[in-house]
């Protein structure tokens, strides 16, 4: 059974808007934290760092992510996606549904490098 290529590339044309969507929607959590000790408790500025600190962890997450959509897209483009790129076997379709960007098919996921 051939993969559906034209499916897994609007999937992951798809998720890269919802990502910069995502962007867009927290970029005023990633500014500097007012550390006023005047206009903000001790515990309010720990608890805007922490947040800003969640916002940043997240902005990498969703950086690393739009990477490997584009890793994605480049194999579709060049025919490579859904096979593996340790042993060069296919990729179960199950994989790539719940994962489109994985890269190696389930046994050399699982055997140590």
């Amino acid at each position: 059974m051939a993969i559906d290529c034209a499916a897994f590339r609007e999937l992951l044309e798809r998720r890269l808007a919802e990502i910069a969507e995502e962007d867009r929607l927290s970029a005023g959590d990633r500014g500097p934290v007012a550390l006023d000790q005047e206009s903000v408790g001790r515990l309010s500025r720990i608890d805007a760092m922490q947040m800003q600190a969640m916002a940043l962890a997240q902005q990498r997450r969703r950086a690393t992510e739009r990477i490997a959509i584009h890793s994605a897209l480049e194999r579709i483009e060049g025919g490579e996606f859904g096979f593996c790129l340790s042993c060069g076997d296919a990729i179960a379709e199950a994989r790539l549904r719940l994962n489109p960007t994985v890269v190696k098919c389930l046994g050399c996921a699982s055997s140590p490098d």
